[in-house]
């Protein structure tokens, strides 16, 4: 079968379409053809061995406990293991791959059975790998994390990109103000989707805008810990889930603190892999909330569909997808 190869960490160029082996499932593992995988955050992270804890984990010099990229898969169950009891030959899934590794940007993987769920019928195979991660982000941030509810004013930073289209779609479902934060060339397409205010993040600083919010989900932090502070209401929550790695620390050594000094919190999502995908599904199949994707490349591809994402251009999601 095909597989990008990730023996090095650098840029697109060092990715290679190789030939190896078709995995075989164990008895708990579900064996599945990958029809698409989508681009995250992590995957480039990991390409370019950033931040310096991917290389702690994964290999100082080179990467050693992975060998494919990509987290989120959509495809068809080509056979299981016999402990396997959620699913068939045949069966159309999809899921993030994380939590037990990685191996989406392949013909095939072996996947452990409750890393994978049934992709809503409304859903394509292309659709479907951009959701788990992205759409999971978004989710844990505003609901499981954040306690979203009706009458909130939020903000999102960083929402024309994947988990930041599906926060705004998750928020538009509820009564909430919504002010977003994108580049410029985005704002049309922000506001398309449902913010009801939109700002360039070049041109307007929202930690000093003097308005406050309920709830702020950003995937971009890079200002101090003062300044998100500020934007808080009382009773407020911040949400950062990327950005910048000395903002990060700073909010996980004195976020707690903060947090219990006062009335406004600070936290960071640890994502867990999968969690939420029943409420994601419900939300998917009702119709409130749709994948964006903006390109779609073949497999041959690849490298190209890398370079695109690393751009920064794309509005959504960036696909691949893996049959003809």
């Amino acid at each position: 079968m095909k597989s990008v190869e990730f023996s090095r960490y650098g840029s697109p160029d060092d990715l290679r379409i190789i030939e190896v082996d078709k995995p075989a499932p164990t008895s708990g593992e579900v064996l599945v053809r990958i029809h698409a995988c989508s681009i995250n955050s992590w995957d480039w992270e990991l390409l370019h061995a950033t931040p310096l804890a991917n290389r702690v984990m994964f290999g100082l010099w080179r990467p050693k406990r992975l060998k494919t990229l990509g987290f989120d898969i959509a495809g068809t169950v080509e056979a299981v293991g016999r402990l396997v009891t959620r699913f068939k030959t045949g069966d159309r899934v999809y899921g993030d791959l994380s939590a037990c590794g990685m191996g989406g940007f392949a013909d095939y993987v072996a996947a452990p059975e409750d890393a994978l769920t049934i992709i809503p019928d409304v859903l394509s195979f292309q659709q479907a790998a951009a959701v788990p991660q992205a759409g999971l982000l978004a989710w844990q941030a505003l609901v499981k994390i954040g306690h979203l509810r009706d009458g909130q004013k939020i903000l999102i930073n960083g929402a024309s990109g994947g988990s930041g289209t599906f926060a705004l779609q998750i928020a538009r479902a509820y009564d909430v103000d919504i002010t977003a934060v994108c580049s410029a060339d985005k704002m049309e397409f922000v506001r398309s989707l449902g913010a009801h205010q939109v700002l360039d993040y070049e041109r307007d600083d929202f930690t000093r805008a003097g308005k406050q919010y309920d709830l702020i989900i950003d995937a971009h932090a890079l200002r101090s810990i003062r300044d998100y502070r500020r934007a808080l209401q009382s009773g407020g929550c911040y949400v950062v889930h990327g950005g910048a790695s000395s903002t990060i620390m700073a909010i996980m050594l004195l976020g707690p603190i903060i947090s219990l000094l006062g009335r406004k919190r600070l936290r960071i999502l640890l994502h867990r892999a999968n969690l939420g995908m029943d409420a994601m599904n419900e939300l998917l199949r009702s119709g409130k909330v749709t994948p964006v994707i903006d390109r779609v490349y073949p497999f041959k591809e690849v490298i190209a569909a890398f370079k695109y994402y690393g751009a920064g251009r794309a509005r959504g999601k960036v696909v691949v997808r893996m049959e003809d």
